[in-house]
């Protein structure tokens, strides 16, 4: 049986929009030169397919100092990225951490 990957987004590591995508490929998509900063994007990276995990691979997906971020970035961005995750439910496990 394999392991479950486990990435995390780090919030400590932005305060922006920009910053969040940026963190964003650069832990679930290293080396996706393509990819635009929206959600619609953000989705696709989600799916997998490429390094590091594979299309619909399990994973755990863990954003660190969710509390700066919630202060941080506009409402409705982080409501529609978190909604995002949770669509992805079925092999993408969301934790949220404080510290």
């Amino acid at each position: 049986m394999r392991k479950i990957k486990t990435f995390v987004i780090n919030g400590k590591k932005f305060n922006d929009i920009e910053g969040f995508y940026k963190e964003s490929v650069r832990i679930l998509a290293p080396g996706f030169i393509g990819f635009g900063r929206n959600p619609d994007a953000f989705d696709d990276i989600l799916y997998g397919g490429e390094e590091p995990f594979d299309f619909k691979e399990k994973i755990i997906l863990v954003w660190k100092n969710f509390d700066k971020s919630k202060k941080e970035l506009p409402q409705a961005f982080l409501r529609d990225i978190v909604e995002i995750i949770r669509n992805h439910k079925y092999h993408v496990k969301f934790k949220r951490i404080q510290k």
